[in-house]
Formats: structure tokens, C-alpha cells, sequence
């Protein structure tokens, strides 16, 4: 395993995307626990994009401007809708003292479909992991599954630490209303930007 490989997978994980942006934003309103499952779910949706390389399905996202396309805009429809509920509901961002037992089960379940619909992820593991795997390789899936791993759990540590570190703050942004109205505005800009920049992906 090489630095770059590290240090490449280091740099897609740490860049703010979807992932990170929803990861922060379960911990501005949940606090801690609903930031590290949230950070959980989000590895887990890296899973299907996997198998999807492993088995084919990437190449013919790849290959076919239709299934690209289908897929890419029922990402953008999805965030879309995240910017939409994100303004419309003033109580994003208020404490919630209360959780009930289904509401990890709902932040896996979103957080799984965010990264399920960004076709990019499939087209990372396509074009990207095969490049460290040697032509003469006996068993490539395996190290294939190494490299994956190893993606992974690069990813679980750094959204659990963007997780962490905005629920730690959230005390104090929870005493500004003010504040909490423009980070109410500024993730659902960000998660309609994040819309328009997939709608713009070949």
C-alpha cells in the first residue's frame, strides 16, 4: 500500500461533500451520538459503490451516458429535497434532548441514500483503486477489497472527527438564534450547490 494511495484517499475523504456536510449537520442538531452514526451510515453508503465496481455495475455507469444520468439526477433531485427540508424546518437546528429509539435507524437510512445516490463514488472506485493493483495480480478482488477497507475506515474517522468537533460547539451556537438561522441557510445552499455541481458532472 502506497503514501499516495494514502495520501489520495486522504484528500476525496477530508474534501466537504455530502457526507461531511450531513455528518456536521446531525451533529449541530443532535449532538455526539447522531454525529457518530451519522458518520457511520455514510461508510456503510461507500459499500454498494464497491460492490458496484467489484461486479461490473461501475463500467456500465461508465459506459452509458442513460445510466449515469438516471442515477446522477436522482442524486440531484435527493439533494435538492435536503436543501428544500433543510430551510423549510426552523428546528434543524435546535437541541433535541429527546431522542426517540428509531431516530439511528432514520440518520443510517439518510445517510446511506446520500452517498448511494452520488454517482461520482462508483466512477472513484472504477477509475482510482484499480490503479494499485498490479496487471499480474493473482487475486485482485481481494486486494481490491484491502484498499476499499482501508477507504473506509479512513472515512469513518474523519467524519466521526467533522461529527465531533460540530457537535462539541453546538452548545454555544445553540445560545445565538442569529447564528442558527444563517447555518440553517448556509447547509441548505450548500446542499443546493452540491445539487447543481452533480447536475453539471458528465
Amino acid at each position: 500500500m502506497t503514501t499516495q494511495f494514502l495520501l489520495t484517499c486522504l484528500l476525496v475523504v477530508v474534501s466537504p461533500g455530502t457526507g461531511v456536510l450531513f455528518t456536521i449537520s446531525a451533529g449541530l442538531s443532535q449532538g455526539k451520538k447522531a454525529s457518530q452514526v451519522a458518520a457511520f451510515g455514510c461508510t456503510l453508503g461507500i459499500i454498494p459503490h464497491l460492490l458496484a465496481a467489484i461486479f461490473g455495475v461501475a463500467a456500465l455507469l461508465h459506459a452509458s451516458a442513460l445510466a449515469f444520468q438516471t442515477l446522477k439526477y436522482a442524486g440531484v433531485v435527493y439533494l435538492l429535497y435536503m436543501a428544500w427540508m433543510t430551510l423549510r424546518d426552523k428546528s434543524a437546528f435546535q437541541p433535541d434532548e429527546t431522542p426517540r429509539q428509531d431516530k439511528a435507524a432514520a440518520i443510517i437510512s439518510r445517510s446511506i441514500l446520500i452517498n448511494l445516490l452520488n454517482p461520482k463514488l462508483s466512477i472513484f472506485f472504477l477509475a482510482f483503486l484499480p490503479q494499485f493493483i498490479e496487471n499480474n495480480d493473482s487475486q485482485p478482488i481481494l486486494h481490491m477489497l484491502e484498499l476499499s477497507g482501508v477507504f473506509m475506515v479512513m472515512s469513518q474517522v474523519v467524519f466521526s472527527i467533522y461529527g465531533w468537533f460540530a457537535a462539541s460547539v453546538r452548545g454555544t451556537i445553540h445560545r445565538r438564534p442569529v447564528v442558527l438561522a444563517w447555518m440553517r441557510r448556509g447547509f441548505a445552499s450548500a446542499f443546493a450547490l452540491l445539487g447543481v455541481r452533480l447536475a453539471l458532472t458528465d
